[in-house]
C-alpha cells in the first residue's frame, strides 16, 4: 500500500486543512454573522446543486477511472474526448427545460420560504461548475496524481467562503453580493481544476465514438443513478427541510451534519487513490490482492474515525455550550450522523470494488429503495421532530445502504471487510464512548473539550497499539513515531 499510504496522508493533512477551515466559517464566521434563514438560504443552495449535480455531470467521473486503463494509443484520446463532451449532451437541455420551467421550479422551492426565490438560477451554476470540476478531478486521478485535486476539492472553496465571510462581516458585501461570490468561487474552482488536469494529460480531441460504447453508455447512465443514490440519501434531508419546515431549520441542521462530517475525512482522503487503484485491480483480476485492500482499508479506517466519532461524541454537549443555544436543536442530530458516518468508513474500498465492476446495478436498485424510504421518513419525521425527524430518516437510510453494499460485494465476490481486529475496536469504542459522553470536567466547555480529548486519544491510542488491533496504524508509529521497525513486520 506505499502510493496508497503516501497519497493519502498528504491527502488526509490537506482535508483537514480543508475542514478545519470550514469550521471556522460553520461554527464562527456564519453563525456570527449570518442571521439564521440566511445561513440556512446558503445550506438550502449548495445542497440542492449537490443534489443536480450527478445529473449534470452524467456520471463521467466514475466512467473516466473505471475505463481509462482499459485503452491505449488514439482509442484512449477519442474516449477521453467522448467524456468531456458527453455532459454537455445533457446539460444543454437541460438548462432549456429548467429556462422553460423557471417559474414552476421556482414556486415549488420557495413555496415555505419566499427568501429562496430570487437565488434559484445560482443552483443550477453551482451544479455545473461542481460537475465539471469532479470530471477533472477524476482525469487527475487517473493519472494517479490526487493531492492537488484534494486541495482544490477540500481547501479552495472553503478558504474563498472565508474571505467572502470576512468582507460580508465588516459590511463590504450585502448578502446577494455574497451569495454571488460564492457562485463563483465554484466556477473558479473548476477553471483551475481542469487547468491542472490537462497540464497532466493535454486532451487530443478526437471526435468519434469509442470502442465498446454502448457499455460506457450504459455505465454513465447506470452511475448517474447511482451516484445520485449516494447523494440523495445524505442531502435529500436539507432540501426536504426547506421544503417542509421554516428555512433556519436548515442552519441548525447544517451545523450540526458538519460536526458529524469531520468523521468522514479519512476515507475521503484515502478514496482519492483507492479508488484508480482498486479499478486497476478489477480490471486485471488480482483478486488477491484485492480482498487484502479491502480488509486493510476498512481496519484502517475504522481506526481513524473511530477516535474521531469518540472525540465528537464526548465532546458535543460543551461543544453546543460555546455555540449560539439555538444551534442546540442539533445534538441528537450529531449523535445519529456520526454514528452513520462511522458505519461508511467501516466499507474501506467497497464503494470502489462496486462501482468498478459488473454489479453496480444490484446497488443501484438497492439504493433508489433506501432513497425512496428515506423520502418517507422525512416526510413524516420532519414535521413533527423538525431536525431529528431528518437525522432519523438519514441515520436509517445510510445504515441501510451500508449494509446493502456489504452483502452485495461479499455474495459477488466472497469478500467482507472484518477481522477479528475489527470487533476489538467496536468494543474499545463502546465502552469509551459509554464512559466518556457522561462524565465532564465542570470547568469552560473549551478546556473541558481540550482536556476530555487529551484523555480520550491518549487510551485509544494506547489500546490500539499495545493490542495491536491496527497492524498499519501500529506499523506508522513504530517507524513514525519510534523511529524503529515495525512490530508488526
Amino acid at each position: 500500500m506505499g502510493i496508497v499510504a503516501s497519497q493519502s496522508v498528504k491527502n488526509l493533512i490537506t482535508t483537514y486543512l480543508g475542514f478545519g477551515i470550514g469550521a471556522i466559517n460553520t461554527l464562527v464566521l456564519y453563525v456570527k454573522y449570518f442571521e439564521d434563514e440566511y445561513y440556512g438560504l446558503v445550506g438550502f443552495l449548495l445542497s440542492t446543486a449537490t443534489l443536480v449535480m450527478p445529473f449534470a455531470s452524467v456520471g463521467v467521473q466514475n466512467t473516466l477511472i473505471k475505463f481509462y486503463s482499459k485503452y491505449s494509443g488514439r482509442q484512449q484520446d477519442v474516449f477521453l474526448s467522448f467524456m468531456l463532451i458527453l455532459p454537455l449532451l445533457v446539460i444543454l437541455p437541460l438548462l432549456f427545460a429548467f429556462s422553460l420551467f423557471y417559474d414552476t421550479i421556482s414556486d415549488f422551492l420557495a413555496s415555505e420560504n419566499e427568501i429562496v426565490r430570487p437565488y434559484v438560477y445560482l443552483i443550477a451554476i453551482i451544479a455545473i461548475a461542481m460537475a465539471y470540476f469532479e470530471i477533472g478531478y477524476a482525469w487527475a486521478k487517473t493519472q494517479l496524481q490526487s493531492v492537488f485535486g484534494t486541495v482544490m476539492n477540500e481547501v479552495f472553496h472553503r478558504f474563498g467562503v472565508m474571505v467572502l465571510l470576512i468582507l460580508f462581516a465588516v459590511d463590504l458585501l450585502t448578502i446577494p453580493q455574497f451569495l454571488y461570490g460564492v457562485t463563483l468561487v465554484y466556477l473558479l474552482r473548476m477553471i483551475i481544476m481542469l487547468s491542472y488536469a490537462f497540464h497532466l494529460r493535454m486532451p487530443r480531441f478526437k471526435i468519434a465514438i469509442p470502442e465498446e460504447f454502448t457499455v460506457i453508455l450504459k455505465y454513465a447512465v447506470l452511475i448517474i443513478l447511482a451516484g445520485s443514490v449516494a447523494v440523495m440519501i445524505l442531502d435529500i434531508d436539507m432540501f426536504m427541510l426547506n421544503i417542509l419546515i421554516p428555512i433556519e431549520n436548515v442552519a441548525y441542521y447544517a451545523v450540526a451534519i458538519y460536526i458529524a462530517a469531520v468523521i468522514a475525512v479519512p476515507a475521503r482522503a484515502m478514496h482519492q487513490i483507492l479508488y484508480p487503484l482498486t479499478a486497476t485491480y478489477l480490471n486485471d483480476r488480482r483478486f488477491l490482492e484485492l480482498k487484502d485492500l479491502y480488509k486493510k482499508s476498512s481496519l484502517t479506517l475504522f481506526v481513524i474515525s473511530g477516535l474521531i466519532f469518540l472525540l465528537i461524541i464526548c465532546n458535543i454537549k460543551s461543544l453546543y455550550l460555546v455555540l449560539d443555544s439555538s444551534y442546540s436543536k442539533g445534538l441528537y442530530v450529531v449523535l445519529l450522523i456520526s454514528l452513520a458516518k462511522l458505519a461508511d468508513n467501516i466499507l474501506g474500498n467497497n464503494n470502489a470494488i462496486l462501482y468498478n465492476s459488473d454489479y453496480y446495478r444490484l446497488v443501484l436498485v438497492l439504493g433508489i429503495i433506501l432513497v425512496v424510504i428515506a423520502v418517507i421518513l422525512n416526510l413524516i419525521f420532519i414535521p413533527t421532530l423538525g431536525v431529528n425527524g431528518a437525522a432519523i430518516a438519514t441515520f436509517i437510510a445510510s445504515v441501510g445502504y451500508v449494509i446493502a453494499k456489504i452483502v452485495v460485494v461479499y455474495s459477488k465476490f466472497k469478500m467482507q471487510p472484518f477481522t477479528r481486529e475489527s470487533l476489538g475496536v467496536g468494543v474499545l469504542l463502546l465502552v469509551l464512548g459509554c464512559g466518556f459522553y457522561f462524565w465532564d470536567f465542570s470547568i469552560n466547555p473549551i478546556l473541558s473539550i481540550a482536556l476530555k480529548s487529551a484523555l480520550l486519544a491518549l487510551i485509544y491510542g494506547a489500546a490500539i497499539y499495545l493490542f495491536k488491533m491496527s497492524p498499519e496504524v501500529t506499523g506508522w508509529v513504530d517507524r513514525v513515531v519510534f523511529k524503529r521497525k515495525s512490530r508488526s513486520e
